[in-house]
């Protein structure tokens, strides 16, 4: 009997605990303005009421507080989901010393630095990223960190080393005399033909890949002479799309020149990042093929602008960067105005960690309306990533990622640049 009886109280404990679960330790979030990712118009006075991780209720007035709530008061602010920027490269930061690092900076060096400019990323508002293109698998390493507890950081989404051809803009060896150079081969993400782009694909899967990214075209900051002909055959990239769909990986493409723009969409890749010299026609086959679109204008503001500079870059890339960087803006607004889907995606560690929020500035200097651009960089993000069922809205079950920022940014979008509330997955990182 008393076996029993224990037994029914340990279940009704449970059962209680169970119970009252949604009622103890929740955070009530009262927001003066909710831009909730979804809808066309922003909605005044609202709740939204979170329990752990996850936002259990979004309702309309400021709820009642319970005794063991906690109150965080946006009344005066604007919230948001977290942002998301789908083109960063934490493991550095450009400046005129770059070309040089690869021959004084050892692994640990790169992975320290980036815990720094993950923690600046975060505290800008942007709690998700997608990161394509490392060095060292180091941002493989810092997601894993932050995952654990270890650092603080956004949410982040590796490609670990990006892809190339031999010689093409991610092939390490570039620029390196022949005493030095080397065949990376697919492991180092060095491919030529069909068979060594389906091991590359295999490698980043074993290395703890979260996507893969291709270098499909020539690069700006690559020491190598083209940035925009096109690297990669039909056959390699249909093998690379074949690789990844059995892996379950999404496919980014680096990609300036208009042929390898066209054979990666037509290869049934997810993204195109930069699309410099994006025609009419890769527009189109881009629609009718879902292709989302990621501009990283601020990368080419801050290349055009640094190609005026003697010696920053060597001639080599001063020259490519003078041509392609002030041409990615005006591309931005023609495929905007094509209706392309567009994601957000800065490629800060060109341009500086932080400041990642400048892009939208300049997708609204473009013509894209503001609360279109703050979509991009939150259901729209969520979507490229396949997340969109965790992230990229405010809505009941989402998780509880929410920044704010001071005034209306639909009115102002240079307030996206002052974000003062900074919430991932329930725990308060700037306040």
């Amino acid at each position: 009997m008393r076996q029993l009886f224990l037994i029914q109280l340990i279940a009704g404990f449970i059962t209680l605990l169970l119970l009252n679960s949604h009622s103890y330790g929740r955070t009530i979030v009262h927001a003066g303005r909710l831009i909730d990712g979804v809808g066309d118009e922003p909605r005044m006075e609202v709740t939204v009421v979170i329990d752990g991780d996850r936002i259990v209720e979004v309702a309309p007035g400021y709820l009642p507080v319970g005794e063991s709530d906690e109150l965080i008061n946006l009344k005066d602010r604007t919230v948001m989901p977290g942002l998301m920027d789908m083109h960063v490269h934490l493991y550095g930061e450009f400046s005129a010393r770059s070309h040089m690092e690869r021959f004084t900076l050892d692994p640990a060096d790169y992975a320290i630095r980036s815990v720094k400019y993950a923690e600046r990323t975060l505290m800008a508002g942007f709690t998700t990223v997608r990161n394509p293109g490392d060095v060292y698998d180091v941002t493989i390493s810092l997601r894993d960190a932050i995952n654990q507890g270890w650092v603080v950081g956004p949410r982040i989404f590796s490609a670990g080393k990006s892809i190339a051809t031999t010689g093409g803009h991610a092939d390490p060896t570039n620029g390196l005399s022949d005493e030095l150079s080397f065949d990376a081969g697919p492991v180092g993400g060095v491919i030529s033909g069909p068979d060594e782009a389906r091991k590359a694909v295999r490698q980043r899967y074993k290395d703890g890949a979260d996507f893969i990214k291709i270098t499909a075209t020539g690069g700006v900051l690559s020491l190598a002479k083209s940035g925009q002909n096109p690297q990669f055959t039909m056959v390699e990239l249909e093998a690379i799309v074949d690789a990844a769909k059995d892996y379950g990986f999404t496919v980014a493409v680096h990609a300036h020149g208009t042929e390898g723009m066209k054979r990666a969409v037509i290869a049934g890749v997810d993204s195109i990042e930069h699309g410099t010299y994006m025609t009419e026609e890769v527009m189109d086959l881009m629609i009718q093929h879902g292709t989302y679109y990621v501009p990283t204008i601020s990368a080419g503001i801050w290349v055009g602008e640094k190609s005026e500079i003697d010696g920053f870059f060597p001639e080599i890339v001063r020259v490519k960067a003078a041509a392609i960087g002030p041409v990615i803006r005006d591309t931005f607004a023609e495929a905007y105005r094509a209706g392309v889907k567009i994601a957000f995606g800065t490629d800060t560690g060109v341009s500086a960690h932080g400041d990642n929020a400048n892009e939208f500035i300049y997708m609204v200097e473009a013509g894209m309306p503001a609360m279109e651009a703050i979509q991009s960089a939150t259901i729209e993000s969520a979507k490229l990533l396949k997340q969109e069922e965790d992230l990229g809205s405010v809505e009941a079950g989402k998780i509880a990622d929410l920044v704010a920022v001071p005034g209306d940014p639909l009115e102002d979008i240079e307030l996206m640049t002052k974000v003062n509330f900074v919430m991932k997955a329930g725990v308060v990182y700037k306040e």
